[in-house]
């Protein structure tokens, strides 16, 4: 994506009383670096990425003290499927209720703190059920019935609901807040309509892989937010978009991004430049020859193209290992084909997925070198820069949340 004057206001480490979080175990000194005017800073220190203590902070402050994405809406389609996942250093339990809705809750038994559903696995039932000593709660998380409590004297079942994490649905994507509450509401309104006209609640998911890298969760956002090394490791990209076409979005924080241009005689991003799906019915003009390519922190890269929306949610396990599930989706409408297939998006991005983390990977074994220091970003790298001062903030105490920019840059957005 191309480079343009960054519109947001770089604001300086809050004060101590107004910290969200207690400053991260990472050299202020480094920090500073990496904040100062772009042209200028440096890269966050190595212990960014390799620091055990580092990834302990972020895991309990970034991924468990704030908004992140832990699933997609369609893997909980209709009343009674439950789905269990990584927040932080625990897990979250989802739930579709009788009502439509969904409700997340802390993955632990109120007797005995057993989790309710082995992480990363999926149920469906009409209530959620321990399965150490049979407590069951409805799919709102009341306590129903308690095996050898009843008339108990002073045993309330009304007392012991599971405990409920806040929980949002948000264009085919499901959040919850990890604190319980003090992040507020999910700060995504500006981005509201760049997406809203691909409708991704709406699309089918035709294919979902998963990748175990061997790298910090870091170095795999770094690396999608910037195409100067596209020319080095992706001649398939390449012959289908121009590394350096596109431009950028003024960054709020919360989410960063920008866009790139189609070649023309390229239909969407697959080997050959063609489609094997529909476009997206919200998309006319510009927004059918663009593919935009968004970051929701701290864990979603969502990729826009002209016939199909692919998601990368990313899972981090160590500081040098990280989960990655990719998902790729398209119009019910050609979903619907007999002949259809999603392997023209598919096997396109797997293999530059696999490119991707080989690189990255070798990122991770370079910074792991004593001798690794931060170096310079290149004037193509601005949205790595917006990436990098959002996380040193949040290093010094700040919360990661929507904020204000100082202008709108004039770019193309997708139009219905």
């Amino acid at each position: 994506m191309v480079s343009q004057p960054l519109s947001a206001s770089l604001s300086a480490a809050p004060p101590a009383s107004t910290r969200a979080f207690p400053p991260a175990p990472v050299d202020p000194g480094g920090l500073a670096e990496a904040l100062r005017p772009f042209g200028e800073s440096r890269m966050l220190p190595r212990a960014a990425y390799t620091d055990p203590a580092v990834f302990e902070w972020e895991r309990r402050h970034f991924f468990g003290g704030g908004w992140m994405c832990v699933a997609r809406a369609s893997e909980l389609r209709v009343a009674g499927d439950q789905l269990a996942a990584d927040v932080g250093a625990g897990s979250v339990l989802l739930v579709r209720g009788e009502d439509g809705a969904v409700r997340a809750f802390a993955n632990t038994c109120r007797h005995r703190g057993h989790e309710l559903l082995p992480c990363g696995s999926a149920a469906n039932a009409k209530a959620i059920v321990c399965p150490y000593h049979s407590w069951a709660y409805t799919l709102s998380g009341q306590l129903r019935g308690a095996p050898g409590f009843r008339g108990t004297a002073g045993f309330d079942p009304s007392a012991w609901p599971l405990a409920a994490l806040p929980c949002a649905e948000w264009h085919g994507l499901v959040f919850v807040d990890g604190s319980g509450g003090a992040a507020g509401p999910l700060p995504l309104a500006a981005l509201d309509e760049v997406i809203a006209p691909y409708e991704p609640q709406r699309l089918v998911t035709a294919a979902v892989h998963g990748y175990d890298a061997a790298a910090n969760w870091k170095i795999l956002t770094e690396n999608y937010h910037e195409c100067y090394h596209c020319p080095a490791i992706h001649p398939e990209l390449c012959r289908v978009t121009p590394p350096r076409s596109g431009e950028n979005y003024a960054s709020t924080g919360a989410w960063i991004g920008g866009t790139m241009e189609l070649r023309s005689g390229a239909a969407t991003m697959s080997l050959d430049g063609r489609s094997n799906g529909v476009p997206l019915r919200g998309l006319l003009g510009e927004a059918l020859r663009t593919v935009i390519y968004i970051q929701i922190f701290p864990n979603v890269l969502l990729s826009l193209h002209p016939d199909y929306v692919m998601t990368h949610l990313l899972v981090p396990v160590a500081a040098d290992r990280t989960r990655i599930e990719c998902s790729w989706a398209f119009a019910p409408e050609a979903t619907a084909r007999a002949d259809f297939d999603p392997g023209y998006a598919v096997d396109f991005w797997d293999l530059t997925n696999r490119q991707d983390w080989a690189a990255c990977e070798a990122v991770q074994r370079g910074l792991s070198s004593p001798h690794a220091s931060p170096g310079p970003l290149a004037p193509d790298e601005e949205t790595v820069y917006a990436f990098v001062t959002t996380v040193a903030r949040g290093y010094l105490g700040e919360r990661v949340v929507e904020r204000a920019v100082e202008a709108t840059a004039e770019l193309p957005l997708p139009r219905g």
